[in-house]
């Protein structure tokens, strides 16, 4: 009887799990690759990018029609929009055609030698400098005047100089500058030569020296020279800005201190000297000084501005002579995102905000304004959406765009008054897009670790998707932290969740805790403890769409991201291997002390210490018992190569099996369409469990 039973078990378990066994097919990958042009092409009157023209109250977008791009302007005065005509439509083409210049690598240093020389506001005089010193030159005799006589190659001064407006008086910096770290590349495969080339950024890290600057004021007429005494700057990350007060009697500017735990704005007397602050912010944790706004006044009395004081980012208007707060302009458990405009005569902010809605995404962004006094407040853009708004140069009016992630966008012309809709512009047309079989993803909400806050993310199923089979669930993570990742606007296709589901998966994303906008001490949970990137959060969201989905198989999670997202990914199967089962990490900043110095100083402090030991994958690659595939561009000169490389040598030293993907010419990427390929037959082959299909049986269609 057992010899009879047991074949029709395994018929029966086969059959039950034949449809994972389908998955992973040629025919998946096939579908996976099409779907970009299949998707792309099918949605209309949607992407609204508004231009306006100067100062007028007419602007120029481009129409995506069945039909093609129709060029059109619109009056706002007159909520009319007509054909632009050909010769404007030739002209802007022209100008979007033409090529741009590379843009310079983002990591280095501020060149201080380099600078114009500067005119005065009367137009009489002209300062510079020349071998490290600060001159003026007076028009009307040619004169030059040395006004420091002690700058050196050692300790010079700065070439970016500020006149006060009563032009009697220069500021700059005097600088001295330390030895300079570089990152190295080999080009392995030059177009242009058959032999390698070496190539080196500047590229300070975690713990490297920095260079310090100190505030100069130079009277032009008396000779007098003001030091500003570093005793509210000494420990500089850095220090930046020389903000002239309308009366020229003093200056402005800011200090970043070491560690990012104390910033202030500080004001520097042209009369006697004193150094005196002015705002200071101060956390036990990290002041996020990427969050950055601050407005002077023209009147010179007023300063606005930004900070997380409270837990939130909010506005706040300071006295700008004695330092003393006014008034928090902005209050309440929601975020300020951006400010668009000071108006000072109607003393009205024009700002970005999210949280504010209750019973909404609480990373939706609308657009608002308020006074200076934090009276009148208005929602702008008030329909529930992720919001993208774009003012005329008076704020009279702004075109707004929304969506979410399965709506559709629409697109309006409003006054900003009080938000009200002036005309409709456009709303996107998915029709095609349904008919091609696309199927929007769901935003899924549930609690986090510590079961009561809400954690929001998104889970994408394949276009033919089967509820009654088994599928496991890949993981897109970027969890910065400094921002948050999940997607909010409506696209056609979201390339890196989209495709990889077509071959069987639920593709799923998440902001845990440690990522921004819901408040400093969400953020700050990752403080000197990267490794932690959410994961605690995540995952209960990821078992809690499990419970509700059966079909999502959590006995097989993998996981993917590059940069950041790749130091997260290989953490998941280092610190989680309980949860994740697999992980693609590429171009990873695996040890926070390898990488740019700005990023993991903000979040692991400074000095360097055993929390960066703790945090890092090098040291902890010893750990590994998941598969891993590792990716590095042999030219990314974003996160050194290096730190991946040192990851590959802690593996090999501690006998860890792994894969290693070394693209050549590549910089800061995931791979290109070669390294998407090999993620897609990763996880093929350790999630889906069947040996990926043979390239050259995949039908490409247009993507190859």
């Amino acid at each position: 009887m057992k010899n009879c039973i047991a074949p029709v078990v395994i018929l029966s378990a086969l059959i039950a799990c034949g449809s994972v066994h389908a998955q992973g097919t040629a025919a998946d990958y096939a579908r996976a690759y099409a779907l970009p042009t299949k998707y792309r092409k099918a949605v209309f009157y949607n992407n609204v990018r508004p231009s306006w023209m100067q100062e007028t109250h007419k602007f120029w977008y481009v129409r995506n029609t069945p039909d093609g791009e129709k060029y059109v302007i619109v009056d706002a005065d007159k909520a009319d929009r007509v054909a632009m005509p050909d010769t404007m439509q030739q002209r802007i083409l022209a100008e979007r055609n033409r090529p741009r210049p590379k843009e310079e690598y983002w990591g280095t240093t501020f060149d201080e030698r380099i600078g114009d020389s500067i005119p005065s506001p009367d137009g009489q005089k002209i300062a510079f400098v020349k071998g490290n010193n600060v001159y003026v030159k007076f028009k009307a005799t040619g004169v030059e005047k040395a006004l420091s006589m002690d700058g050196s190659l050692n300790e010079y001064y700065s070439a970016h100089l500020s006149w006060s407006p009563d032009s009697k008086k220069v500021a700059t910096m005097k600088f001295r500058p330390v030895e300079k770290h570089y990152i190295y590349f080999v080009e392995s495969s030059p177009a242009d030569q058959l032999q390698p080339k070496l190539h080196q950024r500047e590229y300070p890290k975690a713990g490297d020296a920095l260079p310090t600057r100190t505030p100069v004021i130079f009277n032009v007429e008396t000779g007098q020279q003001l030091i500003a005494s570093n005793e509210l700057f000494p420990h500089q990350f850095e220090v930046s800005g020389l903000d002239w007060a309308p009366d020229s009697k003093s200056l402005l500017f800011e200090y970043n201190q070491r560690g990012h735990q104390v910033y202030r704005v500080l004001s520097f007397s042209a009369e006697n000297g004193a150094v005196k602050t002015i705002i200071e912010d101060t956390s036990n944790t990290f002041v996020n000084y990427v969050r950055h706004f601050r407005h002077d006044t023209e009147d010179g009395k007023e300063i606005i501005w930004m900070s997380e004081r409270d837990n939130y980012n909010h506005l706040y208007l300071f006295n700008r002579e004695t330092g003393k707060l006014e008034k928090q302009i902005t209050k309440g458990p929601w975020y300020v995102r951006q400010v668009i405009d000071v108006d000072e005569p109607s003393r009205t902010i024009y700002f970005a905000a999210s949280g504010m809605n209750k019973g909404e995404d609480p990373y939706f962004v609308h657009y608002y304004r308020i006074h200076f006094d934090g009276s009148g407040l208005v929602a702008l853009t008030p329909e529930v959406g992720n919001h993208e708004a774009y003012f005329s140069r008076d704020n009279k009016f702004l075109v707004d765009t929304w969506s979410q992630v399965d709506v559709a966008p629409k697109a309006v012309l409003r006054e900003s008054n009080a938000g009200k809709v002036v005309m409709p512009l456009e709303e996107a047309d998915i029709t095609q897009l349904k008919a091609a079989g696309w199927r929007a993803p769901e935003q899924f909400v549930a609690k986090g670790r510590d079961g009561k806050t809400d954690i929001y993310g998104v889970i994408f199923r394949p276009s033919n998707f089967d509820p009654n089979k088994k599928y496991p669930v890949l993981e897109y993570v970027y969890a910065g932290p400094g921002d948050a990742y999940t997607p909010k606007d409506f696209m056609p296709i979201w390339w890196y969740h989209q495709t990889i589901a077509e071959l069987g998966f639920i593709v799923v994303q998440a902001d845990g805790m440690g990522t921004s906008y819901r408040g400093k001490d969400y953020e700050s949970i990752i403080y000197k403890n990267l490794k932690d990137a959410g994961f605690p959060d995540r995952i209960a969201w990821i078992k809690a769409a499990a419970q509700k989905y059966p079909y999502m198989d959590i006995d097989r999670v993998g996981i993917f991201g590059g940069s950041a997202g790749g130091q997260e990914a290989m953490a998941a199967v280092l610190f989680h291997p309980d949860f994740y089962k697999a992980a693609y990490a590429g171009c990873g900043c695996h040890d926070n002390r390898m990488d740019k110095i700005w990023w993991n100083e903000q979040w692991m402090g400074y000095p360097v210490d055993s929390s960066y030991v703790a945090c890092s994958n090098v040291e902890n690659a010893k750990l590994l018992t998941r598969p891993l595939m590792l990716m590095v561009g042999e030219m990314d000169d974003n996160v050194d190569p290096s730190t991946t490389y040192q990851v590959v040598n802690a593996l090999i030293k501690a006998g860890k099996n792994f894969d290693l993907l070394v693209v050549p010419g590549s910089n800061h990427t995931l791979g290109g369409p070669f390294g998407d390929h090999k993620r897609f037959d990763f996880f093929t082959k350790h999630l889906l469990g069947v040996d990926p299909p043979a390239w050259d049986q995949i039908d490409y269609g247009t993507t190859k």
